[in-house]
């Protein structure tokens, strides 16, 4: 594991990129509504992205598990749909969806990556429940992250705040380091099991980490569709997603996607 870790000049580059993605995430939350489709989001972060001279770092992409690089700027994943959903002009929010948006951009070299999930309309009290508590997982790790600290000790208290609720933590897609790449050392993961305390980290001064829970409220098992990139629970419940890209500082953590 080769960790960087990223000086104040660096840390103020992502913060840059950092800015992009918050804007573009906001405006989503603000005009994503029943009757819209998730094409048209994708369009808008697009639009955004071009104007602040950002690359996005999704498009293009390539899987092995899938025949074609993804095609979109923002991952958009409804309801059961836990992560990599591909936008589509056939797929339109209806009142009561809950729907997962994970976008990032490049500029100037560094990057940023963040993920809201967005309630459509009124949704029901359990979708909420779940909405409110992954909100409530990421929180933690931010109020926990600081020099010295061992990263089990902050998984561990993500997954209790999750299972505590009732629900379940995604096991097949974690956090990660982030910088001039989307993808770095080390992988953070929302909960604790052997190979994390195999391969633990104490938190350092300069280390930048995109942590993002996806919690479910049912089976923490997963399957990935025909296209090849989205991801859906195994038992067709709901799912939710939240991510900020945060650096560790002296005197605790910086959020870089606000």
């Amino acid at each position: 594991m080769a960790i960087t870790l990223r000086s104040k000049r660096e840390i103020e580059l992502m913060r840059r990129a950092g800015a992009v993605v918050a804007e573009v995430l906001s405006k989503l939350r603000e005009i994503a509504v029943p009757g819209m489709s998730t094409a048209e989001l994708n369009t808008i972060a697009e639009k955004i992205s071009a104007e602040y001279g950002a690359a996005t770092l999704f498009k293009g992409v390539k899987s092995p598990f899938a025949k074609k690089p993804f095609p979109a700027a923002i991952c958009a994943s409804l309801n059961e749909q836990v992560v990599h959903g591909i936008p589509s002009e056939k797929t339109v929010l209806k009142e009561g969806d809950i729907l997962s948006v994970d976008f990032g951009v490049k500029l100037n070299g560094y990057c940023g990556d963040s993920a809201v999930t967005i309630p459509i309309g009124q949704i029901d009290a359990d979708k909420q429940k779940l909405v409110d508590t992954t909100k409530r997982v990421l929180d933690i790790a931010v109020e926990q992250m600081r020099p010295g600290v061992k990263w089990s000790s902050v998984a561990a208290q993500m997954q209790r705040c999750a299972e505590s609720a009732g629900f379940s933590v995604v096991r097949e897609f974690v956090g990660h380091g982030i910088g001039t790449q989307m993808h770095e050392d080390p992988k953070v993961q929302n909960f604790v099991n052997k190979d994390l305390l195999r391969n633990d980290i104490f938190l350092a001064e300069g280390m930048v980490i995109a942590v993002e829970p996806m919690i479910n409220m049912g089976t923490a098992e997963v399957v990935t569709l025909k296209d090849g990139w989205t991801v859906a629970t195994k038992d067709s419940r709901p799912s939710a997603h939240f991510e900020h890209t945060i650096a560790v500082s002296r005197s605790g953590n910086d959020v870089l996607t606000i």
